[in-house]
């Protein structure tokens, strides 16, 4: 095996799923550090597609995260503005024939049940602790950490997400982009037959939403994502009245969805950015995962299935014996191309999404197309 030790930095699906991933192939000593001084049950809504709970499935988490969303199996509606069906899209089965093509949960229920395996295979945690630097050592990796500790590490994962403080300490020079896009998210109730929906406008003077849709997170609650502008009008609306603003002209389900809101609703709102780190994404025996080398729109509802993707592959290769540089070679040649497929369709569908109306635009296509390359696996 060629790491006994491991210290993972960041608390999110990427960094458990490393740390479950390295302890169930018996790596000895897993400590995972997280700067939040206490997990918080706080969020949205996060759809996950079958790739991603095929990732669930290898962890022996599939069950638990299928119990705690909506698992589903019949495609989703994609609908004009008006309300008028477009067509309906069935969802390919990145995960393979024996697990749901996506699903809706809650993203602390995920998070809550990732947490739980770590702890129970031994993964040591620590909240309220950063990185504050690393030095490499040939075969070991040094961290100080912000509680004054200086350790000795056969790997350092950095899993700290799209705003990583040390990603330019791994000698990357790619920093995040904005994407010209905005979104708000909530949760609320929906009805019965809404079992998923995105609605698409044509035109537009731009004041509106550039789409509006939903995925089904229990029997009686979705989880609602409006894309809109990057900026937070100063109107002098509270948000959920400015979510509302947005979502008027979308009609048909999307009318209850908009009445679903109120005074009461949790929201969230936030720039949409992006990055695509080319290799290498390591320095020595420190390497970066998931957004912190590779965060796109949620279009495809990729993102998760990425970096879960990201560290069990890992942690597959360096389980193994043999040199870790090779290792690390060999796993971006086996990622690289992958991500940058999702990156690729991701980005285009923001162009559109930023010029409704576009001539020849067709997101269904490449939605489509997009996760059905994806079947083959990761």
């Amino acid at each position: 095996m060629t790491v006994r030790s491991v210290l993972i930095v960041g608390g999110g699906f990427t960094g458990l799923t490393a740390a479950i991933a390295l302890r169930q192939r018996g790596v000895e000593k897993v400590t995972l550090v997280e700067r939040a001084p206490a997990w918080a049950r706080v969020g949205h809504g996060v759809t996950l597609q079958g790739n991603a709970l095929k990732v669930f499935k290898e962890l022996g988490v599939v069950d638990e995260i299928l119990a705690k969303g909506f698992p589903e199996e019949g495609g989703i509606d994609l609908f004009f503005q008006d309300g008028r069906v477009m067509m309906h899209q069935n969802t390919p089965r990145t995960g393979g024939e024996d697990l749901p093509p996506t699903m809706g949960a809650l993203r602390a229920d995920v998070h809550e049940v990732l947490l739980k395996r770590a702890e129970s295979l031994g993964v040591e945690i620590r909240l309220g602790t950063e990185l504050q630097s690393f030095e490499n050592h040939g075969d070991q990796a040094s961290t100080l950490l912000s509680d004054g500790t200086t350790e000795f590490w056969d790997l350092v994962i950095i899993a700290e997400g799209i705003k990583s403080q040390t990603r330019p300490k791994l000698g990357i020079t790619q920093d995040r982009q904005p994407t010209g896009l905005g979104i708000w998210r909530a949760v609320t109730t929906r009805l019965p037959h809404m079992t998923g929906g995105i609605a698409f406008p044509f035109g537009g003077d731009g004041t509106g939403a550039f789409k509006v849709g939903y995925t089904p997170v229990s029997d009686t609650h979705c989880y609602i994502f409006v894309i809109c502008p990057p900026e937070r009008v100063d109107n002098g609306l509270a948000d959920w009245q400015e979510v509302k603003r947005l979502m008027e002209d979308y009609h048909g389900d999307f009318d209850y969805l908009r009445e679903s809101i109120n005074e009461d609703t949790f929201l969230n709102f936030q720039q949409i950015e992006w990055i695509m780190v080319p290799a290498p994404w390591h320095k020595g025996r420190v390497i970066a995962l998931g957004e912190v080398v590779h965060a796109v729109p949620p279009l495809i509802a990729q993102g998760a299935a990425q970096c879960v993707e990201d560290s069990l592959i890992l942690a597959e290769y360096v389980t193994q014996e043999g040199d870790l540089e090779e290792q690390f070679q060999a796993f971006y040649e086996r990622r690289i191309p992958r991500i940058q497929g999702v990156v690729d369709a991701s980005m285009q569908l923001a162009e559109w999404e930023r010029n409704p109306g576009t001539p020849g635009a067709d997101p269904g296509r490449v939605m489509a197309e997009a996760l059905l390359a994806l079947v083959p696996p990761a």
